[in-house]
């Protein structure tokens, strides 16, 4: 171990000795970590900062307008001004976001499930 890595360590032995870590919330129960083994080791720090800040990429804005966009266009009728205008926004959103290098499978899930729906005989 590093010099900080010991210092932190004894540190933290400190902590644990005179209960500064009682009573804290989600005390006793497993930590929910998020899943970032696709991010570089070297990148996770800022990553997670920016996360906790509340800071998106700008692709993951992109993918949540177009989720956004596609639940309100199976709330309309496929007939109207409103259903053409928003089915060309998510038209536009998913070419940006297929240029950007993301999948957008995402989008055309609910397509495969009533294939198959239809194809093992459910209603």
């Amino acid at each position: 171990m590093g010099l900080l890595d010991d210092w932190a360590e004894r540190h933290i032995l400190e902590g644990q000795r005179n209960g500064d870590f009682n009573q804290l919330p989600g005390e006793g129960k497993p930590l929910i970590l998020d899943d970032d083994s696709h991010v570089p080791a070297e990148l996770r720090a800022g990553y997670r900062l920016l996360k906790n800040s509340g800071y998106l990429p700008p692709e993951l804005l992109l993918r949540r307008e177009a989720i956004e966009l596609s639940d309100l266009l199976n709330s309309l009728k496929t007939v109207g001004e409103d259903y053409h205008s928003v089915s060309k926004k998510l038209a536009l959103l998913e070419l940006k976001l297929q240029q950007a290098g993301i999948s957008t499978d995402f989008l055309h899930s609910h397509e495969y499930g009533e294939k198959l729906s239809k194809h093992i005989g459910e209603p």
